[in-house]
């Protein structure tokens, strides 16, 4: 056992590389559990009402590792929200994937947003980042992600079922998410439920696409139409 404790630490002192990679996997799981420890303190008891010692303890750290990875408070509090967000954005993308027209596809995106507090702390997370213009970059790539995974995911379920996309997939997701935070912080602010929220992003959002069968009796319409005036013309 002694030998063990001598050689191990001469062993990984030889081996920087080793030593660089041991110590980044480490420093990757820490700021993980600071996370995963302070996300659920935040939307409890808000910036204000949290305490660095609180999270430190809830992750069984030292308050100084939070300052040594994340530098401030109000930092760790944006990072949260950004992440969860993203976390938000993937959950959506999962619940539409069983989507067969575009109209189910519409409503699993929105019931499952909706029924999130995600969008919300997220949104006080813009409302910090116009008083600390340095987290500013953090907020940008999160948003930036979310239109991307967005659009990219939408593409492929209209490629998937052959549906016609009524606005491009890129203004289509970033239309969905400004509906989305726009339609919940007022919903918030009313007291409204997660089902009034749902219906009212609904509403707003109407139709995104028409699916295959729906586009193919349009063409039948159209034709109609078209041969009905040539007659008439001749």
């Amino acid at each position: 056992m002694a030998e063990k404790s001598v050689h191990g630490p001469l062993e990984a002192a030889g081996d920087p590389k080793h030593a660089v990679r041991a110590t980044r996997s480490a420093g990757r799981k820490m700021r993980s559990l600071l996370l995963d420890a302070a996300s659920p303190l935040f939307r409890e008891r808000g910036l204000s009402g949290t305490a660095i010692t609180d999270i430190a303890a809830a992750a069984d750290a030292f308050p100084s590792q939070i300052t040594y990875y994340f530098r401030t408070k109000e930092a760790l509090f944006v990072e949260c929200a950004c992440r969860e967000l993203l976390y938000l954005a993937r959950a959506t993308e999962q619940a539409a994937l069983k989507a067969r027209t575009p109209r189910d596809y519409t409503r699993a995106l929105a019931e499952t947003v909706t029924a999130s507090d995600s969008v919300a702390f997220f949104a006080e997370a813009l409302t910090l980042t116009r008083r600390r213009q340095d987290l500013a970059p953090l907020v940008e790539r999160t948003i930036e992600r979310l239109h991307g995974e967005g659009a990219r995911a939408y593409a492929s379920q209209v490629a998937r079922h052959g549906w016609r996309s009524l606005r491009a997939p890129d203004e289509s997701s970033r239309r969905f998410w400004a509906v989305a935070i726009g339609v919940i912080l007022e919903g918030y602010a009313m007291g409204r439920s997660p089902d009034e929220l749902c219906a009212e992003m609904l509403r707003v959002l109407g139709e995104q696409a028409k699916s295959a069968s729906d586009a193919a009796r349009l063409r039948l319409v159209d034709e109609r139409d078209a041969s009905g005036s040539s007659n008439e013309e001749g």
